[in-house]
């Protein structure tokens, strides 16, 4: 059977599926819920699948492209896939978009809202910061918020985090996604329109 598959792979029949993609080796997908309903995240089954155009690109110029660092600011998390993950599924928890609109419309993480980088720090109020002379205060309670935009060679996220803590949120309530959507992409996660 094997060499059947083998077969019409070589001979231009198309992509063939040759092994189950999962999340983790005991979870194929998740559902989360969303303002649009609920969108399942799984993987790209096709084992030949490959990242192609923008996404495939190892160099891009520096600046405005320079390799981030792992932590944008002291007291912020990094995390990776499954806690980005953990984050959808949490009623209570925000996951932030960081890049500029065109971007997050081209197509995103499910269940992410976009908050463009420009205005993470003045859109404080809609976490449950209120406004002082300072910048914002910002109470125990505010939510856990992930942050992320393209990748580890994008800056957009890590200006929102600094930018956020300068005006009041509390770091130790920040999670960055360094990986962002190029590492997502690459894992061949689900991707849906920005809306």
């Amino acid at each position: 059977m094997k060499k059947i598959l083998l077969s019409l792979l070589i001979a231009g029949a198309g992509p063939v599926l040759a092994e189950p993609v999962g999340i983790t080796p005991d979870v194929m997908s998740v559902t989360i819920e969303t303002p649009s309903g609920p969108v399942e995240i799984g993987r790209v089954q096709d084992n030949t699948n490959a990242l192609e155009g923008d996404w495939a690109l190892t160099s891009r110029p520096c600046p405005n492209f320079c390799i981030q660092p792992m932590t944008p600011a002291e007291g912020v998390t990094t995390i990776g896939e499954l806690e980005l993950i953990g984050f959808l599924q949490d009623p209570d928890a925000v996951v932030m978009d960081g890049r500029i609109r065109p971007e997050f419309e081209a197509g995103t993480i499910p269940g992410a809202i976009s908050v463009p980088y420009t205005e993470a720090a003045d859109r404080l109020g809609e976490l449950g910061c209120i406004v002082d002379f300072e910048g914002f205060e910002c109470p125990e309670d505010v939510p856990q918020v992930a942050l992320f935009c393209n990748g580890p060679w994008c800056g957009q996220s890590p200006t929102a985090a600094r930018r956020m803590i300068e005006a009041g949120y509390p770091a130790e309530k920040l999670f960055y996604y360094r990986g962002g959507m190029q590492v997502w992409r690459m894992l061949g996660l689900t991707v849906v329109p920005g809306v």
